[in-house]
């Protein structure tokens, strides 16, 4: 028997509302603690994930050490327990957050946290394919070194062409003016040094364990076939956006094939907000640590509305 959604959504969509979840990096310690401590749903969330993963995720969110919950394999489970966690506590103490959202994206993890939240993916599901998706990515990245950079203030064109003549790759295009590279160090070096030649405005090195979203994590992706493969999944009750895509994906099939090939493809955040706001998506939900996708979207989209949960205060949310 299939396991009951996530949340249980009410009437048709709001079609102006979009609920979306960030992705690796946005982890601290002592993310959820607060809610873990007031919200009993948000304690059996996290207990159910410990018992999932057999051991004290939850300690590692509240306590630590950093350096502990900052490990691929433990960040990617802790930031979508801490994100659906604050999900099913807000919509408790704000009913209204239970009218159906016209769509749903998440940030590479974060896209797991938007299937669980769209009914396509049994929480279970998801605590333990984000394990497995984590330890696999990091192993990949002892396997094929690599690093990822920010390049700030180029357009995509001239990043796609320093990437090229450097031997990097493209992983993250967050917004326009704002692309994350990624390949071996050397290739990554060269390439910092091509986007400076060309005008950029700032170049980030990034403290990453290897070069998420592009070809080096190949072994990743292959890894994951098998355990995607015999996963429960659903058709999504709400459209969930896909990375690699940009489009929603609508079904269990299409699910799958996005969940293998978003490990190493890159992230098309850029393209997922230009998509919502043409679909008249004016309010932006953000539930999670942080408030990264919430700066992205306000800035490209500036007449939206953006909320953010990401702690017991802010699931009181104000629609």
């Amino acid at each position: 028997m299939a396991a009951a959604p996530f949340l249980a959504f009410n009437g048709p969509a709001v079609q102006g509302r979009a609920f979306v979840f960030p992705g690796q990096g946005a982890q601290s310690v002592g993310m959820g603690k607060d809610l873990y401590e007031e919200f009993p749903a948000a304690r059996e969330l996290f207990d159910h994930a410990d018992e999932i993963l057999g051991f004290r995720l939850s300690r590692l969110c509240f306590e630590g050490p950093e350096e502990e919950l900052q490990q691929t394999r433990n960040a990617q489970p802790a930031i979508a327990v801490t994100s659906l966690a604050l999900l099913k506590v807000a919509t408790q103490v704000t009913p209204g957050l239970l009218d159906t959202p016209a769509f749903m994206a998440g940030h590479s993890l974060g896209e797991y946290s938007a299937l669980v939240a769209a009914g396509a993916l049994p929480f279970d599901e998801a605590i333990r394919l984000l394990r497995i998706r984590g330890e696999l990515m990091q192993a990949a990245g002892e396997k094929n070194p690599g690093t990822m950079a920010a390049i700030l203030g180029l357009d995509i064109a001239d990043c796609e062409d320093v990437c090229r003549e450097a031997g990097a790759e493209v992983c993250n295009v967050n917004a326009p003016g704002q692309v994350v590279i990624g390949g071996r160090r050397e290739a990554v070096v060269r390439a910092l040094d091509y986007a400076k030649a060309r005008g950029a405005a700032k170049v980030i090195p990034l403290s990453v364990s290897g070069a998420f979203h592009s070809s080096l994590m190949r072994p990743a992706a292959d890894g994951m076939v098998q355990p995607v493969a015999t996963a429960a999944i659903n058709d999504p009750l709400v459209p969930v956006i896909a990375n690699c895509t940009a489009m929603p994906v609508k079904d269990g099939t299409a699910i799958r094939h996005e969940l293998v090939d978003q490990v190493c493809r890159p992230v098309q955040w850029s393209r997922t907000v230009d998509f919502l706001g043409e679909q008249g998506v004016e309010t932006f939900v953000e539930f999670g640590p942080g408030r990264v996708l919430s700066a992205i979207i306000k800035r490209m989209l500036r007449k939206s509305n953006c909320i953010n949960v990401n702690d017991a205060t802010t699931v009181r949310v104000q629609l």
